[in-house]
């Protein structure tokens, strides 16, 4: 398989396309390409059995498709930890270098890493790392813009985006930190959240893909 089709299996998941419908706008603005691309990109996947899809509805993965990106996220995520762990990359630099080694590393290479590791179970963002030939079924989790004015959360998991990630970064905000939700601004306003007798703003967009759990 190519690293096209590849990237486009691991945006369908990534949008939901397991359990919902995922569009073309979504495919065309999440990896970055033009509708015309997204079309025939699409057309080949369907012929090959990877995705279903019902034409002004959407595209979902096949059992197979979700096999092939369940093991591609397996490889990105084993060489964040290993980015991370190993050779002192911090947790917002490790993405593009991860999306650049998913697609030239074999599946000898990647049980070999998995083993190197310790057997991982979650990435530096708090994905979870599938078993070899496992299907990925990350947890179901509340984001941030979920909860209440004075909940105390844990930041469980955040969305492996680069921007996102740089955003989160320079706040100095990890996983496993706590927090108190202290207010919530009116019409989609930042989040108020407070740690230690220091409080930090987090954007609307941003705490949409920070999951959560209630501490």
């Amino acid at each position: 398989m190519t690293p096209n089709k590849e990237d486009y299996l691991k945006m369908i998941y990534e949008l939901g396309g397991t359990t919902k419908k995922v569009t073309n706008k979504q495919l065309v603005t999440g990896l970055k390409v033009s509708a015309a691309s997204v079309s025939e990109m699409v057309t080949k996947l369907l012929k090959e059995g990877f995705v279903e899809h019902i034409p002004y509805h959407g595209i979902h993965l096949t059992d197979e498709g979700l096999l092939k990106a369940s093991a591609l996220v397996r490889k990105h995520r084993l060489w964040e930890v290993f980015l991370v762990n190993h050779l002192g990359y911090a947790w917002n630099e490790v993405h593009q270098e991860a999306e650049v080694l998913e697609h030239v590393t074999s599946i000898e290479l990647t049980r070999r890493l998995d083993k190197y590791l310790d057997f991982p179970t979650v990435c530096p963002h708090g994905g979870m790392i599938p078993a070899e030939k496992e299907i990925l079924n990350e947890k179901t989790l509340p984001t941030l813009v979920d909860k209440q004015i004075y909940d105390v959360v844990k930041i469980k998991r955040v969305a492996d985006d680069k921007e996102l990630l740089d955003y989160l970064a320079s706040l100095e905000i990890s996983i496993g930190d706590v927090y108190k939700i202290m207010d919530i601004g009116a019409y989609e306003g930042p989040i108020l959240l407070e740690s230690d007798g220091k409080q930090l703003a987090i954007s609307y967009k941003a705490a949409t893909s920070i999951f959560i759990d209630l501490v």
